[in-house]
C-alpha cells in the first residue's frame, strides 16, 4: 500500500472519529413507561426525550417514584411495559440517594474504578501490539496498525492519560483532602461515602448523568464546585434535589410526577414554583367548588333516599357521584402553617464567647475564639464538614460544657435547640401524639391536634410511632417541639435536612417574622441568603467573620474553590497564551464588577446605619433632657429607669459607631484594592 493512500485511510479515520465522538452526544428517549406495586400505579405512562446539554430537575412529593424513574432509565430496575433509548454509544451513570458502602481499597483506587470503561480497549490495544510484533504481512500489518491508531486516538481524546489530575481535582473539589487519598474507603463515614460514589459518577464522565440528591451530604464548598462541575458538563443531567438555589443555578428546565403522571415546565425551579403556584390557585378554587357541589349532592341523597317521588333524582345523583375524578392537591405542595411564638425580652448580649478552645482528645477543633452575638442577629455557621459547626452550637446550647474558656449567656436569655440527629430528641417507642404531650404544657393539650394538623401530621397519622417516621417527619416534629417553649434564641443545626422545597420555604418565612435571635448551621445557599445577617465561615484557617450580604461571602468562596472549564475543541485550537490571556481577562472584569456591586452595598449600608445613629442620638438627647426635669430627678424611680434607659442608648450607640466605622474600613480597603475611589 502506498504512503499517500495510508495517509487518506488515516485522515479518514480520523473524521470518522470525531464524528463518532459528536454523536455521542445524542439523546435520551423515554417512551410510554408504566410501572405499578399492587393496585397502585406508580408510573402511568411516562414520556420524555433529553438532548445533550439539558438540565433537568425531577420533583414531586415523597413516594411519588422519582428515585424509581431514575433507576429504570439507568437501567437498574424494568418497568411493567415502556422503553428506554438511547444514542449508539452513550453510556448512564446514576446515583443513588443513599446505601453505598465502598470496601477493600484504597480512596484513590476506588475513584479510579470511574475509568474502568477503557479497560476493553486497553486490553484490546495491548492484543493488538502482541500481534504487530509477530506478523511480517504487509497487508494484516496495515490493517491493524490502522486499528491500533483508532483506539489510541480515542485514548488520547479522553482524559485517560491525565487521569491522575482529574481524579485529584473531583476529589479534592468534593472535600477530601490529599491525606485522604491512600485512606481505606470503609473508615470513611455514610456521608462521606455517598461524596466516593458521587466522584465516580463524576470521573465516568458518562453522556447521561442521573443525580438522586447529589447535595445531600455536601458542605457548602462542595456545592459550590458541584454546581460549577455540572454547570461545564456537555452531557444530559438529571436531578432531584430539595436545594432550591442549586436546582435554579444548574437546571433548565423540571419534570414533576403526580399522580404517576410526568408534566414538564421550562426554566429553572423558581420558574416552576410561579408557574405550579399559579396552577394550584385554580386548583384549589376548582377543589373547593367541587366540594361543595358534592356536599350539596349528598344533602340531596340522605334527605329524599326514602321518598318515592325522587327515588329517580336519588338514583341519578349516586350514580353522578360514582362518575366524579376527585381534583387532588399535590402532596408536596400542601404547606406547613406555623409561625414561632414571640420571643420573652433579653438582653442585647445574647451571648458571650471568649478564648474558647474545645479539643476531642489531641484534635482541636476549635481555638481560641471569641464572639459576641447581639439581640436579634441572624447568625449562620458554614464552613466544611468536621470543622467544628455542630460543635460550637452544642456549646452555646449549653449542651457540651467540656471546653475551656467562657461562653456567656446573657440577661433573660431562653434557648430553643434544634440538634441535626434529631434521632436523640425524639422517643422512637412513642406515637407521634405521646411525644408531643410528653412536653406540652397544661395549657397546651388541648391544640395539640390542631398544631399537629398545622405540621401536616393528619388525624391518622398522630398514632403512628415516632420509629417509623420518614427522616422529613422527623424533622417537622422536632420544629413543633421548639414551638411548644417560647425562646428568644433559636439554635438551629442543619434544620432543612430532610425537609422538601415547600417546607424550608415555610420555615424559611417563619423564622423571617420571628423576632429574637437565630444562630444555624445551614449548607442550604437558598436558607442562608434570605435569612442571615452575619455569615461565620469555620475552616482549617482563622475563622472568618461577614458582615450581611451573602453575595460577598459566596463570592469570596467562588474564589477560592473556583474549577477550571472543561476546554472545548474549538478552544483546543485557539493558542494557550490567548486563551489564558482571555480567562484572566474575564476573572479581572467579574472581580472588578462584582467590587463595584460589594462597594455599592456596603455605601448604603454605611448612610442607612448612620440614619440610626442620628436617631439613636436624638433619643439618647431626649433622655438627658428628660433627666433634667425636676419631676423626674425628685422621683428616685423614674430617675432610675431614665439613668438606666440612657445606658442602654450609649451601649447601643457605641456598638453601631463601632459597626459604622468597620464598614468604611472595608469601603476603604475595596477602593484602594480596586482603585475606585
Amino acid at each position: 500500500m502506498r504512503r499517500y493512500d495510508t495517509f487518506i485511510i488515516l485522515v479518514s479515520i480520523r473524521i470518522c472519529n470525531t464524528y463518532r465522538q459528536g454523536e455521542l452526544m445524542g439523546t435520551l428517549q423515554v417512551q410510554n413507561i408504566n410501572l405499578a406495586y399492587g393496585d397502585r400505579d406508580l408510573l402511568n405512562d411516562v414520556s420524555f426525550t433529553l438532548s445533550s446539554g439539558t438540565r433537568a430537575a425531577l420533583t414531586g412529593g415523597n413516594g411519588s417514584g422519582k428515585s424509581t424513574l431514575l433507576k429504570i432509565v439507568s437501567g437498574f430496575i424494568s418497568p411493567d411495559s415502556g422503553t428506554v433509548t438511547v444514542s449508539r454509544g452513550m453510556r448512564i451513570s446514576y446515583l443513588p440517594q443513599s446505601d453505598i458502602v465502598h470496601r477493600g481499597t484504597s480512596l484513590s483506587a476506588e475513584a479510579e474504578k470511574g475509568y474502568a470503561r477503557f479497560h476493553a480497549l486497553l486490553e484490546q490495544k495491548r492484543e493488538l501490539e502482541l500481534r504487530l510484533s509477530d506478523i511480517s504481512e504487509e497487508d494484516r500489518h496495515t490493517a491493524l496498525l490502522l486499528k491500533l491508531h483508532e483506539i489510541q486516538e480515542t485514548l488520547n481524546s479522553s482524559s485517560y492519560y491525565q487521569r491522575e489530575g482529574t481524579i485529584e481535582q473531583v476529589l479534592k473539589g468534593l472535600g477530601f483532602s490529599q491525606a485522604d487519598f491512600s485512606r481505606q474507603c470503609e473508615e470513611f463515614s455514610g456521608g462521606w461515602q455517598m461524596r466516593i460514589a458521587l466522584a465516580k459518577v463524576l470521573i465516568e464522565d458518562p453522556e447521561v448523568m442521573l443525580l438522586d440528591e447529589p447535595t445531600n451530604y455536601l458542605d457548602i464548598e462542595a456545592r459550590i464546585w458541584l454546581r460549577n462541575y455540572l454547570n461545564q458538563f456537555r452531557g444530559v443531567v438529571i436531578i432531584v434535589s430539595h436545594d432550591q438555589d442549586f436546582l435554579d443555578a444548574t437546571v433548565s428546565e423540571v419534570y414533576e410526577l403526580f399522580i404517576g403522571s410526568l408534566t414538564r415546565y421550562s426554566g429553572n425551579y423558581t420558574s416552576y414554583v410561579e408557574q405550579r403556584n399559579r396552577e394550584l390557585e385554580q386548583l384549589e378554587k376548582a377543589f373547593k367548588n367541587q366540594q361543595k357541589e358534592i356536599e350539596r349532592t349528598e344533602r340531596f341523597i340522605e334527605r329524599f333516599r326514602y321518598k318515592a317521588t325522587k327515588a329517580k333524582q336519588v338514583q341519578s345523583r349516586e350514580k353522578m357521584l360514582d362518575k366524579v375524578e376527585i381534583i387532588q392537591i399535590p402532596q408536596h405542595l400542601k404547606r406547613l402553617s406555623f409561625r414561632f411564638p414571640d420571643p420573652p425580652h433579653s438582653g442585647n448580649d445574647v451571648v458571650t464567647i471568649e478564648n474558647l478552645t474545645k479539643r476531642y482528645g489531641n484534635l482541636t477543633v476549635i481555638e481560641d475564639f471569641s464572639l459576641v452575638v447581639n439581640k436579634g442577629d441572624r447568625l449562620a455557621v458554614t464552613g466544611r464538614n468536621g470543622a467544628g459547626k455542630t460543635t460550637l452550637l452544642r456549646i452555646i446550647a449549653q449542651i457540651d460544657q467540656q471546653y475551656s474558656g467562657t461562653v456567656t449567656p446573657g440577661a433573660g436569655v431562653k434557648i430553643g435547640y434544634f440538634a441535626q440527629d434529631n434521632d436523640r430528641t425524639l422517643s422512637a417507642h412513642l406515637s407521634i401524639l405521646e411525644e408531643i404531650e410528653s412536653i406540652a404544657d397544661t395549657g397546651d393539650i388541648p391544640r395539640l391536634r390542631s398544631l399537629l394538623g398545622n405540621f401536616l401530621f393528619s388525624d391518622d397519622d398522630i398514632d403512628k410511632k415516632v420509629s417509623v417516621l420518614s427522616g422529613g417527619e422527623r424533622s417537622r416534629l422536632a420544629l413543633l417541639k421548639i414551638l411548644l417553649h417560647p425562646a428568644n434564641v433559636l439554635i438551629l443545626d442543619e434544620p432543612t435536612n430532610h425537609l422538601d422545597i415547600n417546607a424550608k420555604q415555610v420555615l424559611l418565612e417563619a423564622l423571617r417574622q420571628y423576632q429574637g435571635t437565630v444562630i444555624f448551621v445551614s449548607h442550604d445557599t437558598h436558607f442562608i441568603k434570605h435569612i442571615a445577617n452575619r455569615i461565620l465561615y469555620l475552616s482549617e484557617d482563622e475563622p472568618e467573620l461577614f458582615e450581611g450580604d451573602y453575595e460577598y461571602f459566596s463570592w469570596k468562596l467562588e474564589q477560592k474553590e473556583a474549577i477550571e472549564q472543561r476546554v472545548d475543541e474549538q478552544r483546543l485550537q485557539s493558542s494557550p497564551q490567548k486563551t489564558e490571556a482571555r480567562e484572566e481577562s474575564a476573572i479581572a472584569w467579574k472581580e472588578m464588577n462584582r467590587a463595584k456591586n460589594r462597594l455599592r452595598n456596603l455605601v448604603k449600608d454605611s448612610e442607612r446605619l448612620l440614619e440610626e445613629i442620628e436617631a439613636q442620638e436624638l433619643l439618647l438627647t431626649s433622655v438627658v433632657e428628660a433627666m433634667a426635669l425636676e419631676e423626674n430627678y425628685a422621683d428616685s424611680e423614674a430617675i432610675t429607669q431614665l439613668i438606666a434607659r440612657k445606658e442602654l442608648l450609649e451601649q447601643e450607640h457605641a456598638a453601631m459607631e463601632e459597626r459604622w466605622f468597620l464598614l468604611h474600613d472595608e469601603i476603604a480597603s475595596i477602593e484602594e484594592a480596586y482603585g475606585l475611589s
